[in-house]
């Protein structure tokens, strides 16, 4: 109710102001003038619809391109001989040159006006080096959890981005009639408190959103372009579209898979064999990471550790499976031949 009294009383005074315009040498124009302050106040109310919808990056952005704009237009339009033009009016050529250069410095400051955020601008005075190198989270990654895993271990260097707009879909989920969902939207945003709570890792709330982009995933690859940054995910849409787009990629599931133990066959390990495998006779185990582990002959082990010796390793899009034989398959029957021989 506010804003409309103000755009009533702003109409009211611009129609005053309009009708206080007068011609050269002729007396007030008595419509006309009305009108054009009515104009005038429907423009403005129509920039502030504009720049309603804008980002406020974006309007930084525009306002240091005009200006740039405006200063390079008085440059050039001092250092053209306009007066020697005698079939040009001097103040036509200049208001083009500042028409032309202002309005190509306000384009290209709106475009590249997200970089005017907040936390752009304090990366830029900070004595941390030239660029800062982000990492922004999305929602799978900080609801999987072990990015906080990853961050104690002091592996991750840079800054970690969590966008607004993921913080309102984790919001949303944490929110959920359903159980399940509401349970991880609690946990993702535990998980990100945990993480900002530490003092060697440094958490940035960006405020950059992209109206005219509905999709969260979209608004991540937009915004990595924007701080030349990489997406933390482990969503595999999202990094196969992040590739296509030319956006880096730091993928949680390939970093635990690649971090699972090597091991060659021939090597010898310590299994727990778990349950009884698919093929007869066979066993099945699984490492501290889960790996699994499938031994042959293992069945009557199960419930037990035992030593087996790695015949071939698999290759999954699930990760590693390793496949082994028990070194102490002949034990029974071991321990049976000795029990005889001593007459038991």
């Amino acid at each position: 109710m506010g804003i409309l009294i103000l755009r009533v009383v702003l109409v009211i005074v611009s129609m005053t102001l309009g009708a206080h315009l007068r011609a050269p040498g002729l007396k007030p124009l008595d419509l006309v003038g009305p009108l054009i302050g009515l104009g005038v106040a429907a423009a403005i109310i129509g920039l502030e619809y504009l720049f309603r919808s804008r980002n406020l990056g974006a309007l930084l952005g525009g306002l240091a391109g005009l200006m740039v704009g405006g200063a390079a237009a008085a440059v050039v339009a001092a250092l053209l001989p306009l007066e020697a033009i005698a079939f040009v009016e001097p103040v036509a050529v200049r208001g083009f040159i500042f028409l032309l250069l202002g309005y190509t410095g306000l384009v290209i400051g709106a475009a590249h006006g997200e970089r005017f955020s907040i936390s752009g601008l304090r990366s830029a005075w900070s004595d941390t080096g030239p660029q800062q190198n982000y990492k922004i989270l999305d929602t799978s990654v900080i609801i999987d959890g072990r990015i906080a895993d990853v961050c104690e271990t002091g592996f991750l260097d840079g800054v970690l981005v969590a966008p607004q707009f993921v913080l309102r879909e984790l919001q949303y989920i944490a929110d959920s009639q359903d159980a399940l969902k509401r349970n991880r939207g609690r946990k993702g945003l535990e998980i990100l408190q945990r993480i900002k709570k530490r003092r060697d890792v440094k958490v940035v709330i960006s405020e950059v959103d992209f109206p005219d982009v509905r999709d969260v995933d979209m608004k991540l690859i937009e915004l990595a372009k924007q701080l030349s940054g990489k997406i933390m995910t482990n969503d595999f849409n999202l990094n196969k579209v992040a590739d296509l787009r030319g956006v880096q990629v730091l993928n949680i599931n390939l970093l635990a898979n690649s971090l699972k133990p090597v091991v060659l066959p021939g090597e010898s390990m310590k299994v727990f064999i778990l349950k009884e495998g698919k093929e007869p006779n066979q066993g099945v185990g699984y490492l501290d990471d889960g790996t699994m582990v499938v031994v042959d002959n293992a069945k009557r082990h199960i419930g037990r550790t035992v030593d087996i010796a790695v015949t071939s390793v698999l290759q999954t899009t699930a990760g590693k499976m390793f496949f082994g034989r028990s070194d102490s398959l002949d034990e029974p029957a071991a321990v049976g031949d000795r029990s005889r021989r001593a007459g038991l």
